[in-house]
């Protein structure tokens, strides 16, 4: 959840301290101080909602207690910005895997070894600096009201028939990531037209149908079940399990044909001045994805990316392929093709 711009404001100035210079604009979503019983406080800079990590927080620290956590909220691409231009922080927690993988590429990351890391899947760390602790689907959520009487479309070809079919239902009724300013957004987006021959025709009719374009998933699934949006496309999986299990308003779409799985994933910044206390809050997490069923959070773990529809695509990759979209002209063209799908005015297209 946002704050409002002012309260955003104050929290940024209060962190004046640690940032400085150029990074005095950082925009956080949310901060709290966990105190501990000692001097030690670990600054942690995250992609993910505070009220989704307060009880991993709350559980290292009871394991922990003389470790202090200072616990900042932004948005991938802020977070990214942050750390390139020297923000200390010591741990960094992204669902853009593939700016964390530039991070670690252009050495704004630390190596870790330890033996938690070493029991990890080797598609889910980067030699030794990128770690992967969750694996969590794309998915489409919609209104079971809008929804009453219509069957379900099974895969991304049932789903552009249905768009098509029923103008009436879904004009100004799809909301999807604004990929231009959404890093998570951009991430499902590139990987999505990089294997599959349905994302441009789908990107084309939502265009077509006046798709409203969010920065987040929790603002995407509040819109679901509030009755503003008919569906919402490519929102996190997690977000919208842990919302459906006490909103019977909404529902996940089961598209079998394939499931776009990303890599959660954390790094101790190459600014990082807590680094033993990193990498004990780095095996926490590792440890947490690596089990059957987390005991503090909704996240998937890594091994929901052994399902079969996560196998039929498998998860994002860790590795150089990530970097092929973030090169300046491949983004710019690709966000081109983006705008010329996705910014239609229907009016010109009956």
């Amino acid at each position: 959840m946002r704050f409002p711009d002012l309260a955003r404001s104050l929290i940024a100035a209060a962190l004046l301290h640690c940032l400085g210079g150029p990074l005095a604009a950082l925009e956080l979503e949310d901060q709290k101080f966990y105190p501990g019983t000692g001097e030690v406080v670990l600054k942690v800079i995250s992609t993910g909602d505070l009220e989704v990590f307060e009880p991993f927080i709350l559980a290292f620290q009871a394991e922990n207690p003389t470790i202090g956590i200072d616990y900042s909220v932004t948005s991938s691409a802020e977070l990214h910005r942050a750390l390139t231009q020297g923000a200390v922080f010591d741990v960094a927690i992204s669902s853009a895997m593939d700016l964390q993988f530039q991070l670690a590429n252009d050495g704004a990351a630390q190596a870790y070894t330890s033996p938690v890391t070493q029991a990890l899947p080797v598609w889910a760390q980067w030699r030794n600096q990128v770690f992967a602790f969750t694996a969590e689907p794309a998915v489409a959520v919609i209104s079971r009201e809008t929804f009453a009487g219509i069957e379900r479309p099974t895969t991304r070809q049932d789903l552009i028939a249905l768009l098509r079919q029923n103008p009436e239902i879904f004009q100004d009724a799809i909301g999807t990531y604004d990929v231009r300013s959404s890093g998570l957004g951009y991430l499902f987006a590139t990987q999505e037209a990089r294997n599959s021959d349905t994302y441009w025709r789908l990107s084309e009719l939502m265009g077509l149908r006046g798709a409203a374009l969010y920065c987040c998933s929790a603002q995407m699934i509040d819109d679901v079940a509030a009755g503003r949006l008919s569906l919402a496309y490519n929102v996190l999986g997690s977000y919208a399990a842990e919302r459906i299990a006490r909103d019977d308003r909404l529902e996940i779409l089961d598209l079998q044909d394939y499931a776009t799985v990303m890599l959660r994933t954390a790094l101790i910044p190459a600014t990082a001045t807590e680094t033993a206390s990193a990498g004990l809050f780095i095996d926490r997490l590792l440890q947490e994805g690596m089990r059957d069923e987390s005991r503090v959070w909704a996240l998937p773990p890594l091994g929901a990316a052994e399902t079969p529809e996560a196998r039929a695509y498998g998860p994002i990759r860790l590795g150089p392929a990530l970097l092929v979209y973030l090169d300046r002209l491949n983004r710019n063209a690709f966000l081109s093709a983006w705008s010329d799908a996705m910014l239609q005015d229907a009016a010109d297209n009956p």
